[in-house]
């Protein structure tokens, strides 16, 4: 491409689009700004790729999923377009040139990904349904690749880094905004939280799952980023809008994980040793299974509904197994998985199927008011048991293995970087405390399959290879550079 046509074409460009735009608006044809709005987002993604990146951290919380809107059609506008044009471009681009050549591709955790990766191909050969399958595989592979396996080309400053978390922290704020102003208007009526959310959100399950993934963002970004008061004045302003968000999703996993988060970080910041841990762990274990019937007993008592708006009964009513209908159908679905791994215990029924299978797999004795006898209401309520039903065993051994090395990995670089770099050790503990907050919330929810999720839980984890990787060639500081990858300035321009 010359420089003259290169610099003409922007004005080509913004003409053809201002005109379309103009007959648009006068003939209310919409549609027909879909394909110049594509070109000129590809165009970007070629010449700025970086920078379009980048600000898909902003709109993924904004992104609307036109399932709502079409015949069972899932797909999240506009981020997962961008997302899979961004793998295909990679992906080609990298055949004509080694474009990415960072130390996280001989990782452990990187090992164990190609490893899962490979298991959800095999098991979707043998799937129940092979389509479902594999259009799951492709939706995995267009957050996995431009996430994880390129992201530090995107990520190799700090800057950007910061940009990152700066833009899904206003992103999110913007929509708590939304939702708390359209909450109001309905006195936070509990049943209400279900779906004022929408269209950013589904449901308030997911919307509290991102928000306790967010909660770290302003604090961390207020210790790293000493700018101006009026910065610092934004980041308090946005913490507490995230909070009251968080207060009044109504969701009880994402306080429990906050809470989880903040236990496991103190527990990593005070030094304490792995066997210290894992021998409490193992003494609670026997505790409640020497006391199962005295802690059934004690179950059944609980009435606490998650129908109430205080805090503290809505907090109290995650153990009420007994009358309470969403821990009762979370149960119904736990057990289809467990059944459905029992039938297939090896390769699981195919990545993606649970929703299609579960139905006959219901016992009638866990059926609840909110159950229906056609098994349409979706997952399998955890990324664990969902990955046990739809890849067997050893699919969940590779996807625990792929996140325990994660968080080995990341555990490891908030100790190493605690007494070389503030900025990388504060960075590195927000996000093992954001992570963690999603982790925990998955024995619970399951939402990678989301942009929502995804995104920014992939992307984290190309932070971390970047952090480790500044640790590496900048012991004592100095990240702020241009960059520490050899593509990191690359356009795909051919």
């Amino acid at each position: 491409m010359t420089t003259r046509f290169s610099s003409v074409l922007p004005v080509i460009v913004g003409a053809v689009f201002g005109g379309l735009s103009s007959f648009a608006l006068l003939t209310e044809e919409y549609a027909v700004l879909v394909p110049p709005l594509f070109l000129a987002v590809l165009y970007c993604m070629i010449q700025r790729p970086s920078d379009v990146f980048i600000s898909l951290a902003f709109f993924v919380p904004l992104s609307i999923n036109i399932e709502e809107y079409s015949d069972n059609f899932g797909l999240f506008i506009p981020t997962e377009p961008i997302l899979l044009s961004f793998l295909l471009i990679l992906a080609a681009y990298q055949l004509r040139r080694n474009l990415i050549e960072g130390t996280h591709l001989k990782s452990w955790v990187m090992f164990f990904l190609f490893l899962y990766l490979s298991w959800l191909f095999i098991t979707s050969i043998v799937s129940s349904n092979p389509f479902v399958s594999f259009k799951f595989i492709l939706a995995r592979l267009w957050y996995v690749v431009p996430c994880l396996v390129f992201g530090p080309i995107f990520f190799s400053t700090l800057k950007s880094i910061k940009q990152f978390f700066w833009l899904y922290l206003i992103g999110t704020s913007i929509v708590v905004v939304y939702t708390v102003f359209n909450h109001a208007t309905y006195a936070f009526g509990e049943k209400e939280s279900h779906w004022v959310m929408a269209p950013f959100f589904k449901d308030h399950t997911i919307y509290g799952a991102i928000l306790a993934l967010v909660t770290p963002f302003p604090i961390m970004l207020l210790l790293v980023d000493k700018g101006s008061l009026l910065k610092r004045v934004v980041l308090v302003s946005l913490m507490i809008i995230i909070l009251i968000g968080l207060y009044f999703s109504y969701t009880r996993a994402a306080w429990l994980s906050v809470f989880g988060a903040g236990l496991i970080l103190i527990v990593v910041l005070s030094k304490v040793k792995f066997a210290y841990v894992f021998g409490a762990l193992s003494l609670l274990i026997i505790f409640l299974l020497g006391n199962v019937d005295v802690i059934q007993m004690e179950l059944a008592r609980n009435k606490e509904e998650h129908t109430t708006e205080d805090f503290n009964k809505r907090l109290q009513s995650a153990t009420n197994v007994t009358t309470d209908a969403s821990n009762l159908e979370r149960i119904n679905r736990w057990t289809c998985a467990i059944e459905m791994a029992k039938e297939r215990p090896f390769f699981g029924f195919g990545p993606g199927t649970y929703a299609f299978e579960y139905a006959r797999f219901q016992d009638p004795e866990n059926l609840t008011i909110i159950s229906t006898n056609f098994g349409d209401l979706g997952n399998a309520h955890s990324e664990y048991l969902s990955a046990l039903s739809e890849t067997g065993i050893i699919g969940l051994v590779l996807f625990v293995a792929f996140i325990g090395s994660y968080f080995y990995y990341l555990i490891r670089i908030v100790q190493e970087a605690r007494h070389q770099n503030q900025a990388i050790y504060i960075i590195a503990c927000g996000i093992l405390f954001s992570q963690t907050t999603y982790f925990i919330h998955a024995v619970l929810n399951n939402f990678l399959d989301t942009d929502k999720a995804a995104f920014p839980i992939y992307s984290m984890m190309a932070i971390t290879f970047v952090l480790k990787q500044f640790l590496s060639t900048k012991p004592q500081g100095g990240v702020e550079r241009s960059g520490i990858y050899p593509a990191d300035s690359v356009n795909f321009e051919m």
